[in-house]
């Protein structure tokens, strides 16, 4: 069996080991396992090919907190194409950094120049930024590079389609030659690759590729439910079907152990894999489900890596992935060796719109369906009930009790013993009570979904936006091919549009961290927006 890597084994220290485990991290992600061993090594720079959500701000800033001490001066620069994305990763990093003094500073348009201006002079050791604001400070004398030795561009690609490679260029003109540079991106066009051969030297390329769907085998279908009452939903999808073998996915190594502990206090032969567990326990867990001697495996994305089994009946999204790439990995593992598989998706109303984003990059045909009602689920159960009895009538294996049942027949009406040991027998799995009622789901983000959505804009005709310039933004984005806009209103500094429900969410989870300035550049229009017009 392939052995599972852990953090332990990357060459981290014990205070960032202990600073992982706090935060919950198990297993290092692909890119994490390829690149922070890399960056530990002097004089190396790293190019590395990976999607948004893959782990890749663990892989530059754990190496990093491991590399640098508290100075006062920049010693790292990390450049993010958005404001948002710049206060996430330096978020990150302070979470990751321990006890270690290292000071960390988001700098980006729309927060206060000067209040940035303080904290730099008060001594900051990593500076995350937008260029524009990185530029700004350069310009002013205000922030002084000459001390970094690390330089990150974080999602190059995206700083490409914003248009700051120039500036991108300009900020490392201002740095000192000798240096270490990273850089990630989830495309590699020649403009970036170009810009990599002039600043870096000596670099390795580490492409963690997207997720393939490799089946066709898999019918994937979600439940919309309430986050209260998935387990309940488990429940009924695990005992509707005649031969549950299955993989539950959950979010967080508590989520796992909180599912399989209920799971096991209701009677379900579950076992849990997640990072907590050692390789003896985890060797010990897989052998026991791969013999089918436990029929439910609830597990974390990273605890189920190197899992290789083809005969699974389901997968089953209790906590949605978070992203296209960990839902397609997911799914993969049902419908291997020519057998038919089902991936469930749990989706609660605010997951909506992520939930058609994942159906929209990774081209899956997700149908909705209604949870089992419980008559159904019991009705289910009547049916095997009746099928395990005809097969043991059929292959004659009765025959230690017939002695029994001829006692317990004489002077008594046969149906009446029957239904009397089917209660012996069956009356707790067949008793309605066992299972809670869901409740519908009233969620906003459910309502109208074949209806209409009016979109803010924060472009007009003082940018020389038209509706055919809207469409093409939108288009490359979102790779919608079919959008169409409706009711367009084109003003001097920006405009609106009514889109489908569906195409809506698509267009607001595509332009999440798209922004112009403060604003984002789509955005669903405010009420008072709409009557203001």
């Amino acid at each position: 069996m392939e052995k599972l890597v852990k953090f332990e084994d990357l060459g981290l220290s014990e205070s960032t080991l202990k600073a992982l485990k706090k935060k919950g991290f198990e297993e290092p992600t692909p890119i994490q396992e390829k690149v922070i061993p890399i960056l530990l090594q002097e004089g190396i720079d790293v190019i590395g090919q990976a999607q948004t959500g893959t782990g890749k701000t663990a892989a530059f800033g754990l190496p990093l907190i491991e590399k640098l001490e508290p100075s006062k001066k920049v010693k790292a620069l990390i450049l993010t194409p958005t404001r948002e994305l710049a206060i996430q990763v330096a978020e990150e990093i302070n979470s990751l950094k321990g006890r270690k003094k290292l000071n960390i500073l988001p700098i980006y348009g729309g927060q206060s120049i000067e209040n940035q201006i303080s904290r730099l002079k008060k001594g900051i050791d990593i500076v995350v930024g937008t260029p524009g604001r990185i530029l700004d400070h350069i310009r002013r004398k205000t922030l002084d590079l000459k001390h970094v030795s690390y330089v990150i561009l974080d999602e190059a690609d995206e700083m490409l389609d914003m248009g700051f490679i120039d500036d991108v260029e300009e900020i490392l003109s201002n740095t000192p030659e000798k240096k270490q540079i990273l850089l990630f991106s989830a495309t590699m066009p020649s403009r970036i690759l170009k810009l990599a051969k002039k600043y870096m030297s000596n670099y390795k390329i580490i492409s963690v590729k997207p997720e393939q769907l490799t089946t066709e085998l898999t019918e994937q279908i979600y439940f919309e439910v309430n986050e209260s009452d998935k387990f309940e939903a488990l429940c009924r999808i695990i005992d509707i079907e005649p031969e549950f073998y299955g993989l539950v996915f959950c979010r967080t190594k508590v989520d796992v152990d909180t599912v399989s502990n209920r799971l096991i206090d209701r009677g379900y032969s579950a076992e849990a894999l997640h990072g907590d567990l050692s390789q003896y326990q985890r060797e010990r867990i897989l052998r026991k489900f791969k013999t089918k001697r436990a029929n439910i495996l609830v597990a974390t994305d990273v605890a189920a890596r190197g899992i290789d089994i083809s005969d699974l009946t389901h997968v089953i999204n209790y906590s949605l992935p978070q992203n296209p790439e960990s839902y397609v990995h997911r799914i993969g593992r049902t419908g291997r060796a020519g057998k038919e598989g089902t991936a469930i998706t749990f989706v609660t109303p605010e997951e909506y719109r992520k939930l058609l984003f994942i159906k929209r990059i990774s081209k899956s045909d997700i149908k909705k369906k209604r949870i089992p009602k419980i008559k159904d689920v019991i009705e289910s159960k009547k049916n095997r009930i009746k099928t395990e009895i005809n097969n043991i009538l059929e292959s004659e294996t009765y025959e230690n009790y017939l002695e029994l049942a001829n006692e317990m027949l004489e002077n008594r009406n046969a149906n009446e013993v029957l239904a009397a040991v089917l209660k012996y027998a069956f009356q707790d799995e067949l008793d309605e009570r066992n299972y809670n009622e869901i409740r519908e789901v009233k969620g906003k983000s459910f309502v109208d979904k074949k209806g209409k959505t009016r979109l803010f804009v924060a472009l007009g005709k003082d940018d020389g936006i038209t509706k055919e310039k809207i469409l093409k933004l939108i288009k490359d984005y979102t790779k919608l091919d079919n959008v169409r806009l409706r009711d367009v209103r084109i003003l001097d500094k920006f405009s609106f549009i009514t889109v489908s429900f569906e195409d809506a969410e698509i267009i607001l989870e595509s332009f999440k961290k798209k922004r112009r300035g403060r604003k984002p550049i789509i955005a669903k229009a405010k009420e008072k927006s709409r009557k203001a017009e």
